[in-house]
């Protein structure tokens, strides 16, 4: 839409805006709570941890809508041509722009990226060190953890690049072209990307056509099933 109406108008854009800021933010958050998982072990889900990574995913989701809204409030979206989508231009004070980039990198970047490294090299010691290196049991999903951390810090190097780039130039002009051109690019390679990755997971595979195709059978005669057998002794 963007290409062919040569733009994003309000209130579309500040929508593209915002929302792009809370799926990098739930997408960073969601795979460093897989690398916990697998660190730790599937939690039950009747347990306390698994209440607590699933808050840990609300939180991630939250936090993005947050850091989303605030350069929506203060008007400094607008649309780039570069990006071909709507983005954050800082026009007004310098102060404010490092305030913003620091305190998004450090609490929706830096933590789950530290957080991710941490389990990545602990796992990958206690793999090395284990005399397990193979298991015929199908795993949980955070199996695919690695693949996705690898994806997502490949896809978002380009825009990190950029973001560090402009918290550098004191002028507060953005980023080269193509550098904002690539950074957008790879975000939608990444999107494609990942659900290539979840669908290479047998669990995830099963679970996603159970959800799509399983109907539950109605008026069917239930079928009479032996659940005990009692012995008679007939000696008298």
């Amino acid at each position: 839409m963007a290409a062919l109406t040569e733009g994003q108008r309000s209130p579309w854009c500040e929508v593209v805006s915002l929302l792009k800021f809370a799926f990098i933010t739930s997408s960073i958050g969601s795979i460093a709570i897989l690398s916990v998982e697998r660190l730790i072990g599937m939690p039950s889900t009747r347990g306390a941890l698994f209440g607590a990574m699933a808050a840990a995913c609300l939180i991630s989701w939250v936090t993005g809508v947050v850091f989303g809204s605030i350069p929506v409030i203060f008007n400094w979206v607008r649309y780039d041509p570069a990006e071909m989508l709507c983005a954050v231009f800082w026009e007004s004070s310098y102060l404010d722009m490092m305030t913003y980039i620091l305190c998004a990198f450090s609490i929706c970047i830096f933590l789950p990226v530290l957080l991710m490294l941490v389990c990545s090299v602990r796992n990958a010691a206690s793999f090395f060190s284990s005399n397990r290196h193979t298991s015929d049991e199908e795993g949980d999903l955070s199996e695919v953890a690695p693949l996705l951390v690898a994806c997502y810090m490949i896809c978002y190097t380009p825009f990190f690049m950029s973001e560090l780039i402009l918290l550098g130039r004191m002028d507060m002009t953005p980023a080269p072209d193509w550098l904002r051109t690539l950074s957008s690019m790879m975000s939608y390679l990444d999107c494609c990307l990942n659900p290539l990755i979840y669908c290479s997971h047998q669990n995830f595979r099963e679970a996603g056509l159970a959800l799509l195709w399983t109907r539950k059978p109605r008026n069917l005669e239930l079928e009479p099933v032996l659940t005990a057998i009692t012995k008679t002794d007939l000696s008298m």
